[in-house]
């Protein structure tokens, strides 16, 4: 998965950048307080950012 459309993914559950350390981003969701480390590579593996894209998502858009 390209890393930008993971991002815009992320954007689409109420993510937000919270700070950049070394070679990953912090991202955090608003809505459930959980926190995640992105890495900053263009490709990043599929299962990968699924595991990413799981643990931010807010309960109510998982199925």
């Amino acid at each position: 998965m390209k890393r930008r459309d993971l991002l815009a993914r992320l954007r689409e559950e109420g993510c937000v950048l919270v700070r950049t350390v070394g070679r990953h981003d912090f991202w955090r969701n608003v809505i459930t307080g959980a926190c995640q480390p992105v890495p900053r590579h263009r490709e990043i593996k599929e299962f990968t950012a699924q595991s990413i894209i799981r643990r931010l998502s807010a309960p109510s858009s998982e199925s």
